[in-house]
């Protein structure tokens, strides 16, 4: 069951629990323009277009996941909401859901979040998507990373001036960690996760079924 209270989506965690003990969880973190703007976000700076929130849970679900995500305050914390994620990810698991059949999603903003997530969890089953999270000043500004779990990091090759691939992800991940790198070629930029668009949308939910052949970090 999902509701819509002022653009944030909100699950019952006990239907939730009672309905996919044997089903996969993603957990959606947005992009910061959602936060600025709320759900019906729109670049017009950049040319990126409209951020199609629902319609991204919206496709996400119909590819057969139980979809958690709300709309965060402006300015939000990235350290303070990755420790509400965290305790999202524990509560699910305590309840009996399957460490393995949860993925955090996260784009720019939302995939810094999903990074320290990775960290504070120190989980090796959990997966992570990070799309368009990685810039020159990530690892300086937390300097704490350290990627836990099985990474997907989706780049678009595209996104020169806000983001490029986590070239340091080997050193990032943790010994026995697995990770691997997807690039797109869509040509939209760091909008290229404003859209439900099946380039990125294939290679995250085949990961999060545990379908991506992935590296493990020595």
């Amino acid at each position: 069951m999902v509701e819509t209270i002022r653009g944030i989506v909100i699950i019952s965690l006990l239907l939730l629990i009672n309905t996919t003990r044997a089903q996969r969880v993603i957990i959606y973190l947005h992009g910061q323009i959602v936060e600025s703007q709320g759900p019906g976000a729109k670049d017009t700076v950049n040319g990126y277009g409209e951020y199609r929130y629902f319609d991204i849970l919206d496709s996400l679900k119909g590819r057969g996941f139980t979809v958690l995500s709300e709309v965060r305050k402006k300015n939000t914390d990235p350290k303070d909401y990755a420790k509400k994620v965290v305790k999202q990810v524990d509560s699910l698991i305590k309840q009996g859901v399957p460490d393995s059949n949860i993925t955090v999603v996260g784009a720019s903003k939302g995939a810094v979040i999903a990074m320290l997530v990775s960290t504070l969890l120190s989980n090796n089953s959990v997966k992570y998507v990070f799309m368009g999270g990685c810039g020159s000043y990530l690892f300086t500004t937390y300097p704490e990373i350290k990627f836990h779990g099985e990474v997907l990091d989706v780049w678009e090759e595209s996104d020169t001036d806000h983001s490029g691939p986590c070239d340091p992800i080997e050193i990032r991940a943790a010994p026995g960690e697995k990770y691997s790198i997807e690039i797109l070629k869509t040509g939209l930029r760091h909008g290229f996760f404003y859209r439900p668009i099946r380039e990125w949308l294939d290679p995250v939910t085949d990961h999060a079924k545990g379908e991506v052949n992935l590296g493990t970090q020595k």
